[in-house]
């Protein structure tokens, strides 16, 4: 006998119906019932009567992925991203949320002037939810409690340059001054952390060679930055959150801090956990990314932290940039510019690897959908549950394709996992209850921190 499905007036109502529904509790057989864009009972499986089910039979129903860590470009340079190419990437991806960081765009987000320019070239075309992060450089300490009102997630900074000349990074009285601020006004900062002082004293080699590229950004770099971010974190009691750790040696690191009571969380990335510097072919730029792709055994490593709890997000660090900035044809590592391409593609890089090494869906979900939802404070984003908007993903964890960058939605074809064999296939991606459609209209929202 099935339940009556009570329906929200003047709302659509939908069932979606798996038997792999991946929760808060792990996989089960379920109904998930849906009206007015929210997910308002998870019940047995079979037991909901309702005007629309969606059967997915076998296929996996996993909560939209939020990723928070996103270069979408624009304005300024949308030759390189932006949003309606990036969101639609995402969506076609099963990334139903993610946040812009504060540059490569022109101007940066670090006024409020920058955010509502931001705001305006978003507006009306994306395909999935975006918010936006804050930019805390040298010269805008009496701006970050603005934009922090104005509704931004947190302040990224670099403690190394950052590759554009806009974004200036923090040396570390500058650092100390912005870290003191965040805590004043209780903001979160998350930080590039790599010291350029050991980076100017590492060999610096141009050419093919992946090593030498390798060489230039030893692990040193992050862990002797990560060490002074987390001395200014202990002295102000500021939150602080490492972007895309490389080298496993800043991890004994947090896990001393944590201890000390600093409130410290860390996140990686699926290049980190999926390519290894053995791999990498000499001259290929499409591979360099700052903090580099280190060694096989370094990756091991991450991943013994990720799933004894240790970072709080895997994210894709998505900065594409136009292919004559790649350098290909020369295959320069240290002209080419450094980013990787992945927005639609990490969920089955990281399903790949993580079935190798004997991790389910459920420890996927916590990684790419409930983690970056609690580190952002996105309270209705990341989990199938009552009460959480119905961000959905139907997937097919069994299915295989390999990567051709025609299929790709991100404005710019280059990405280092072209040509590459991978498990998983994005059957749809639903948003607030909405399939999306990657050719048709833009349906996602601006959020702001406190709001969503």
């Amino acid at each position: 006998m099935t339940a009556p499905f009570a329906e929200t007036p003047g709302a659509p109502s939908r069932v979606f119906r798996s038997r792999r529904v991946v929760g808060p509790d792990g996989e089960t057989a379920a109904d998930v019932v849906v009206a007015g864009g929210r997910i308002t009972a998870v019940e047995p499986y079979g037991s909901v009567d309702a005007p629309q089910v969606e059967d997915l039979g076998e296929s996996a129903l996993l909560p939209g992925l939020v990723d928070t860590h996103v270069h979408v470009n624009e304005p300024g340079r949308t030759a390189w991203e932006g949003f309606a190419s990036a969101t639609r990437a995402a969506a076609a991806g099963g990334v139903t949320t993610l946040i812009d960081m504060p540059l490569n765009s022109i101007p940066p987000t670090t006024t409020v002037a920058a955010l509502h320019a931001k705001q305006d070239a978003a507006r009306g075309r994306v395909h999935v939810d975006v918010g936006f992060w804050g930019g805390a450089v040298p010269d805008n300490l009496d701006d970050l409690e603005p934009l922090h009102r104005a509704g931004v997630f947190g302040f990224k900074s670099f403690l190394s340059p950052s590759g554009v000349d806009e974004f200036p990074h923090l040396n570390r009285e500058q650092l100390d001054d912005a870290i003191a601020e965040l805590a004043r006004i209780g903001a979160l900062s998350i930080v590039h952390a790599e010291a350029p002082e050991v980076l100017d004293a590492a060999p610096q080699r141009a050419g093919r060679d992946y090593a030498d590229f390798l060489a230039s950004r030893p692990d040193a770099a992050e862990s002797t930055a990560v060490a002074g971010l987390l001395d200014a974190a202990r002295a102000t009691g500021a939150r602080v959150h490492v972007l895309h750790v490389s080298s496993a040696d800043v991890l004994p690191l947090l896990a001393k801090a944590r201890a000390d009571g600093v409130d410290a969380t860390a996140e990686t990335c699926p290049h980190y956990l999926t390519l290894a510097a053995e791999d990498v072919p000499d001259g290929d730029t499409s591979f360099k990314c700052c903090p580099p792709i280190r060694s096989d055994a370094n990756r091991d490593r991450l991943w013994e932290a990720l799933a004894g709890g240790e970072f709080a997000a895997v994210v894709s660090d998505h900065s594409p940039c136009t292919v004559d900035l790649k350098r290909l044809e020369e295959g320069d590592f240290a002209l080419a510019w450094g980013g990787i391409a992945s927005l639609q593609l990490g969920l089955p890089a990281i399903w790949t690897e993580a079935r190798r090494r004997g991790h389910t869906l459920a420890d996927l979900a916590g990684w790419m959908s409930t983690g970056p939802a609690r580190l952002a404070g996105l309270r209705r984003k990341g989990a199938i549950a009552p009460g959480y908007d119905a961000d959905l993903v139907v997937f097919d964890p069994d299915a295989a394709f390999t990567v051709d960058p025609a299929a790709l939605h991100h404005r710019n074809p280059v990405t280092p996992y072209t040509g590459r064999a991978l498990a998983g296939v994005v059957r749809a991606t639903w948003l607030r209850g909405r399939r999306l459609d990657v050719d048709g209209t833009p349906h996602g929202t601006l959020l702001a921190r406190g709001a969503s």
